[in-house]
């Protein structure tokens, strides 16, 4: 389960990191690109993953 809430975890800051990155420019191709709106929201879901990380690794099971 541990595991399970790792991978889940790391898979929301991934996004996060993503849409960030697609807020400030860097990332080209899609309707998020250049958008400020998407920088907040990618940090808000990296701050997410993050807690998430945590969370999964303080866990006992």
């Amino acid at each position: 389960m541990r595991l399970i809430r790792f991978v889940l975890a790391l898979i929301v800051l991934s996004v996060g990191v993503l849409w960030s990155l697609q807020g400030l420019g860097l990332i080209k191709g899609s309707f998020m690109t250049g958008q400020a709106q998407w920088l907040y929201i990618g940090l808000v879901t990296m701050l997410v993953g993050l807690v998430g990380l945590r969370w999964a690794n303080r866990s006992r099971i």
